[in-house]
């Protein structure tokens, strides 16, 4: 069909501006003695005539090879004509227009087949081909000196990429390089970031590629995608290979459901062979990175594949110091911004938390045109981040801002008088997220452990909102849900997991808890008698309600202080330490710094009736 389109196109006869004429009217106008010249030529379909009238109109015709008397007819009516004999390319335009659209088909067949082998590069039937992409210096410019906050772990990758280097420094002493390394940690620590530095500083190939890039519809492409990197890696070997969360083929063994082939279980007895089998890879090292070493497979796990495991844990306050100077490298800063200062109000924050932060302090900058980020553009960021973003345009009715007030009050009362509680840092009742009201509470320190003490802290923390809705308001709503769903859980954690009762001693009392999908036992075991059940759930009661009973001593003997903190939320809405000190010292809180007031005639809507968990008045999680 294209070709019988192309050369369509070049078949002038028939068409509305080439003044084709029947064979018939041609000769009739020839006898006519209206034509002058003529051009006789011999086609494939006939012989092709082409004339020019008396009156200079060009017309053309096709006579057939048994008119022998054309000749005799032009002549007797003076009509001057010449003839051009066959054109010689006339038999290949023949062979072409026969054989083409069989060419074309052997053609698109063969193209098929070379990409189905794996003949073109990404092509749309390579599916037996890795994904991997080789990075070099020019495509990758991460370096150590971009990662901050895990120096240990920099430290373990560092030793390979000097083995690399240098494998006599090592192998002289009998020492062999290490055929895996696995970096395990929480989202957001820089596992990734980690990896792409070992491919800057290295000089040696390094191929990355996802878990996630092995999983494909047919049967049997995942192990034939690892066969295929290995040998790419064996050919550019001394070299590495990441592979970015390795749980999406590396999960135990044995979890699906059913019968029926696993294609995810091919793809890990493929990696398992690849990295540690009867050929041994000599000169590639893989490097992987989970943060779920938990469901990996324990073959996956053990020296000759992984040799050893880099914990890259969330960064303490030198870390986070040293990786807020990275981030703010790229940020015009104020006088007044100490990396130091942010390092210490931020525990618990992981490297990405700490980057959308300088994101968040830029945005905040920018939105109030200013040339340089500043330190409230930093502590704004950070309360965005760890209570939610302010909805100043929902208007609350007066009464459910009352009891917010209180409520956040009852929170923020118990954490400065409970003894182990973490220091109450912020209280509002601007609706932020999708709490009505927030108490921040952040540790002074790091935290890497939790005592009994603080844990029962906390709990009665917890139940400070419900009470004081109950002495203050004299009702109680829904708002409190979120606070006692957090207390039961760290009361019967305390119970079950934690030993932290003396009736029930120092054993694990909890269910198996293990998600069949997880690589788990699809039974869920239940390892207590029903009496010692009911012995779990009469101590789970008694901490409540020993630190229930706590909390309201301690709301009820300090009345005027409730009633003083929530009059200056009332107020300014949002009150920090400075405030909060001077109303647990009795004397009259200053004003906030920045605190302007609001109309409360801009926005529009109502606040929640009826209240959800959704929307409920809750303390900010605790960083930890």
């Amino acid at each position: 069909m294209v070709l019988f389109t192309v050369f369509k196109q070049f078949d002038t006869r028939g068409g509305a501006g080439s003044n084709y004429m029947g064979y018939s009217d041609f000769l009739e106008e020839v006898r006519g003695r209206r034509i002058k010249t003529a051009t006789i030529a011999e086609g494939q379909g006939g012989t092709e005539i082409a004339a020019v009238t008396n009156d200079d109109r060009k017309i053309r015709t096709t006579a057939t090879y048994l008119d022998r008397g054309l000749v005799g007819d032009l002549i007797a009516n003076d009509v001057k004509f010449d003839v051009k004999p066959r054109e010689e390319g006339s038999l290949l335009m023949t062979l072409l227009v026969s054989w083409g659209p069989m060419l074309l088909l052997i053609g698109v067949w063969v193209y098929f087949m070379r990409q189905m082998q794996g003949g073109g590069k990404g092509g749309a039937f390579s599916f037996g081909k890795s994904k991997a992409r080789l990075l070099d210096e020019s495509t990758n410019p991460v370096t150590f000196a971009d990662v901050a906050g895990c120096d240990e772990a920099k430290e373990e990758v560092k030793e390979v990429v000097d083995f690399l280097k240098d494998p006599q420094k090592f192998q002289k002493l009998g020492g062999r390089i290490p055929r895996g390394l696995l970096l395990v940690g929480p989202p957001g620590t820089g596992k990734t970031l980690l990896a792409k530095s070992i491919a800057g500083e290295a000089k040696v190939p390094f191929f990355s590629i996802s878990g996630s890039d092995f999983v494909e519809m047919f049967v049997g492409v995942g192990a034939s995608r690892v066969r295929d990197m290995f040998d790419n890696a064996k050919k550019n070997a001394p070299c590495i290979i990441f592979i970015d969360e390795i749980d999406a083929v590396g999960r135990q063994r044995g979890a699906g459901l059913g019968g029926g082939n696993d294609e995810r279980e091919q793809t890990l007895n493929q990696m398992l062979v690849e990295m540690d089998g009867f050929e041994t890879n000599v000169g590639v090292i893989v490097v992987a990175a989970t943060n779920r070493p938990d469901i990996l497979d324990a073959a996956l796990l053990r020296p000759g594949r992984f040799d050893r495991q880099v914990y890259v844990t969330l960064p303490d306050i030198r870390g986070r110091e040293q990786i807020l100077n990275v981030h703010m490298r790229k940020v015009p800063l104020g006088q007044d911004v100490s990396p130091s200062v942010i390092a210490r109000g931020t525990p618990g924050m992981s490297g990405a938390d700490l980057a959308n932060l300088c994101n968040e302090a830029a945005l905040m900058a920018a939105r109030r045109s200013a040339r340089t980020v500043e330190m409230q553009d930093f502590e704004k960021a950070k309360d965005k981040i760890l209570m939610g973003p302010e909805r100043k345009s929902m208007v609350m009715p007066e009464e459910e801002r009352r009891n917010t007030a209180y409520h956040e009050s009852g929170h923020a009362l118990l954490g400065k008088m409970l003894p182990k509680c973490d220091p109450v840092h912020k209280v509002t009742i601007i609706p932020r997220g999708r709490a009505l009201g927030v108490t921040m509470s952040l540790p002074a320190q790091d935290r890497y452990s939790y005592d009994r003490e603080y844990m029962l802290s906390q709990i009665s923390m917890l139940f400070g909102g419900r009470i004081a809705e109950e002495v203050f308001m004299n009702q109680m709503t829904t708002g409190a849900s979120n606070d006692f769903e957090r207390a039961t859980s760290l009361a019967r954690d305390m119970v079950t997991r934690y030993g932290m009762t003396e009736a029930l001693g120092p054993m694990v009392y909890a269910e198996n808890e293990g998600e069949v999908f997880l690589g788990r036992s699809v039974t869920k075991t239940n390892n207590m008698s029903e009496s010692t059940l009911q012995k779990v759930d009469g101590e789970v009661r008694r901490i409540i309600d020993q630190q229930y009973a706590l909390a309201r001593n301690l709301i009820e003997g300090n009345q005027d202080k409730i009633h003083a903190m929530a009059k200056a939320l009332l107020e300014w809405e949002t009150i920090d330490i400075e405030q909060i000190d001077d109303i647990m010292a009795g004397r009259d809180p200053r004003p906030p710094k920045d605190w302007t007031p609001r109309n409360p005639s801009v926005g529009g809507g109502s606040g929640p009736t009826g209240g959800t968990p959704a929307v409920a008045t809750e303390p900010a999680p605790t960083a930890a």
